[in-house]
């Protein structure tokens, strides 16, 4: 077997059930790509799961829950010029690897190519991919589909060596939307980004997860990337915007009292957008008002 070119990097925690059933597809793929599990400290068996049950996936047993970052570390634990995420609650159809990594062959200033998401077991499509497809942004005219401003992490192959040069996840933003300053930073860097329709990734949701924990981390990371990287105006718009929008409950407001709290750090770090990356963002703010693919519930 010739050596695969997409690894895949899963972060999981607490989920063994819906993780053995992910590794059962990944590891059916005919691609046949390395598989790096990056544990958050699971304490329900997980590790022994694994041990037992996927001896050929390689294992990163983290001390303690590093949320998105462990992705990081699992991209630094592979050799492939690709890397694909996967939640433990999702997976890629057959082919969908090797597709991408046809196109990141063939274009050599594309960073990210993101898939169609199917929702199990109805076999749907999310909502999100709606809004892919009609992305207003415009793009090369070499770009082999719609080009994005973000992407979502279990439905795409980045490339890797762009991934590290961006420094990855942001370690502060731990989980939820962390995908959106990584996204900027590569556009930053001369990366384009691409909706490729014809690739699909399998998402089940698992019924594991705390929805209230993961809103308050969307509001508080939607202002910490607003004000880490968007014109003083812009910022002050989205914050006051956001404000008005989301729900009014003790949830909503310890998410902005979390974002305030950082505001030294966040000062610190602040890096304005560039104007060409910065006139993308704006293309996507009345979209991302309409859309009802996400919303801050929980």
């Amino acid at each position: 077997m010739p050596h695969a070119s997409v690894g895949v990097v899963i972060a999981t925690r607490n989920r063994a059930p819906s993780l053995a059933c992910t590794l059962r597809h990944l590891l059916d793929l005919p691609e046949r790509p390395p598989v790096v599990v990056a544990d958050n400290a699971s304490t329900d068996g997980t590790r022994d799961l694994l041990a037992r049950g996927f001896p050929q996936v390689r294992v990163l047993s983290l001390p303690f829950n590093r949320g998105a970052l462990a992705r990081t570390d699992g991209v630094r634990a592979l050799d492939t010029p690709y890397v694909a995420f996967s939640d433990d609650d999702s997976w890629w159809a057959p082919g969908a690897l090797s597709g991408a990594a046809d196109l990141l062959d063939r274009h050599p200033a594309l960073g990210a190519v993101t898939a169609r998401i199917v929702v199990e077991p109805d076999g749907t499509e999310d909502p999100i991919v709606t809004e892919l497809r009609d992305s207003p942004i415009p793009g090369p005219s070499w770009l082999p589909g719609p080009a994005l401003g973000s992407f979502l992490a279990a439905a795409t192959v980045l490339r890797a060596d762009a991934f590290r040069a961006a420094g990855g996840f942001h370690p502060r933003l731990w989980l939820g939307g962390e995908e959106e300053l990584l996204a900027a930073d590569l556009a930053v860097d001369g990366w384009w980004l691409t909706y490729a329709d014809h690739l699909t990734a399998h998402h089940h949701p698992s019924v594991v997860r705390d929805a209230t924990l993961r809103r308050t981390h969307g509001i508080r990371n939607t202002l910490w990337f607003t004000w880490l990287r968007r014109p003083a105006g812009r910022a002050l718009r989205r914050t006051a915007y956001l404000a008005r929008t989301v729900p009014r409950d003790t949830t909503s407001v310890l998410a902005f009292a979390e974002a305030a709290a950082a505001l030294p750090w966040v000062l610190r770090e602040r890096r304005v957008l560039p104007a060409e990356v910065e006139s993308r963002l704006r293309l996507l703010e009345d979209p991302q008002r309409r859309s009802t693919a996400r919303r801050y519930t929980g």
